[in-house]
Formats: C-alpha cells, sequence, structure tokens
C-alpha cells in the first residue's frame, strides 16, 4: 500500500475536499513533495488538530 498520496487520493479517502487538505498541508507544514503528500504524517496532523479541537474537561 502506498505511503505518498496525491492531494486527490487523500481527499478521497478522507472524505475532505481536495482544497483543504492542501490547506491543511500549507498551514501545518505538511509537505507536498513532487505532488505527493505522506499520508502518516498527513493522518497524525488531522489527529494533532483534533486534539486541539476537542474540548478540555
Amino acid at each position: 500500500m502506498a505511503n505518498h498520496l496525491t492531494p486527490d487520493e487523500i481527499a478521497k479517502e478522507t472524505g475532505m475536499d481536495r482544497e483543504e487538505v492542501i490547506r491543511i498541508c500549507i498551514e501545518e507544514g505538511v509537505p507536498i513533495y513532487q505532488g505527493k503528500i505522506d499520508k502518516t504524517l498527513f493522518q497524525a496532523t488531522l489527529d494533532a488538530l483534533g486534539a486541539a479541537a476537542a474540548p478540555h474537561r
């Protein structure tokens, strides 16, 4: 299974828009190298953003 995917492929897997995937990469510093994104790094970034957005009790 490939670990480096295009923004379109990541968008399809995550249910996001391609533009949103690219926006997150730019804002969070996830590199897009030769048109590909490291899927594991992108997912870890999403998880961290989700944890930061979750209400603390």
